[in-house]
C-alpha cells in the first residue's frame, strides 16, 4: 500500500488516478478542452473597442497608433506595426472586423485552444503590417485589424479542408472581404489582407497538421519562422527607405 493524504491507496489505485488525470480532453491540435471556447476571441474583441472608443473621443491619438512607414524607418517606431493592429477609426471597419472574428475566430479558437489561437491571431497580424511596411507608399498610414482576421481566415480555410467541410461557403465570406478594397470611394489597403491571410495559412496549416511527440514544437516553431519571416521583411523595408 502506499501512503495517502487520508489513510492508504493501492499502487494500482494510484496509477489508475495518473492516468486518469493525463488523459484530460484535448482538442484536434492538442489544445485542453475549456469550458469558455470565445475567451481569446471576446478579450479581442474587447480591446479592439476599446481602441476604437478611445480614437472616436480623441481622433489625434490616431497620429501616433497608425502604421506609418516614415514614422517606422525613420522614427524608430517600431510599436506602429502593432498598435495599428487593434485601431480603427470607421464604424463600419470596426463592425466588418468584429463580425467577422466572431464568426470565424470564435469556432477556429475552439479547435486551436486559446494559446495557439492567439499566438496566430498576432504573428499574422503582424504579417499583414510587414507586407503593408513593404508595399505600401512611405507617406500613406494604414491601420486596422484585418491582417489578423485574415490570419483567422487563412487558418480556418485550413481547418474546413483538414475536416472535409464544403469549402465554399467560408471561399465566399472571404471572397467578400478581400473585394472591399476594390470599391470605388473606399481607402483600404490590400497589402495587410495578403499578408494575414499567407500567414495564417502557412501557421494553421503546421497547427493543424503536425503529429507525434514533437507535435507542438512543431505548432509553435511555425509562428517563429513566420516571425522571422516579418523580422526579415521589416528590416528590408528600413534599409531600403533609410
Amino acid at each position: 500500500m502506499i501512503s495517502a493524504s487520508v489513510g492508504f491507496q493501492c499502487p494500482e489505485c494510484v496509477r489508475g488516478g495518473s492516468a486518469t488525470a493525463s488523459s484530460r480532453p484535448r482538442t484536434l491540435t492538442g489544445a485542453p478542452v475549456v469550458s469558455d471556447t470565445r475567451l481569446v476571441t471576446k478579450i479581442l474583441i474587447g480591446v479592439n473597442l476599446a481602441v476604437f472608443l478611445a480614437l472616436q473621443v480623441q481622433p489625434d491619438l490616431s497620429d501616433d497608433v497608425v502604421l506609418w512607414p516614415v514614422g517606422v524607418a525613420f522614427l524608430g517606431e517600431w510599436y506602429r506595426m502593432v498598435t495599428s493592429m487593434f485601431s480603427h477609426l470607421e464604424v463600419w471597419h470596426i463592425a466588418v472586423n468584429t463580425l467577422a472574428l466572431w464568426m470565424v475566430g470564435g469556432p477556429l479558437e475552439e479547435v486551436l485552444g486559446r494559446l495557439r489561437y492567439l499566438a496566430l491571431y498576432l504573428v499574422s497580424g503582424l504579417a499583414g503590417s510587414a507586407l503593408g511596411y513593404l508595399l505600401m507608399n512611405p507617406n500613406s498610414g494604414a491601420l486596422g485589424a484585418s491582417g489578423a482576421v485574415f490570419g483567422v481566415f487563412g487558418a480556418a480555410l485550413v481547418l474546413q479542408r483538414r475536416l472535409r467541410r464544403d469549402l465554399r461557403p467560408m471561399l465566399l465570406l472571404l471572397a467578400l472581404n478581400l473585394a472591399l478594397p476594390l470599391l470605388p470611394g473606399t481607402s483600404i489597403g490590400w497589402q495587410a489582407h495578403l499578408g494575414g491571410l499567407i500567414a495564417g495559412g502557412v501557421i494553421g496549416y503546421a497547427m493543424l497538421h503536425a503529429r507525434g511527440p514533437r507535435r507542438t514544437l512543431i505548432q509553435y516553431g511555425s509562428c517563429v519562422l513566420v516571425l522571422a519571416a516579418v523580422v526579415a521583411v521589416t528590416l528590408l523595408r528600413t534599409a531600403q527607405l533609410t
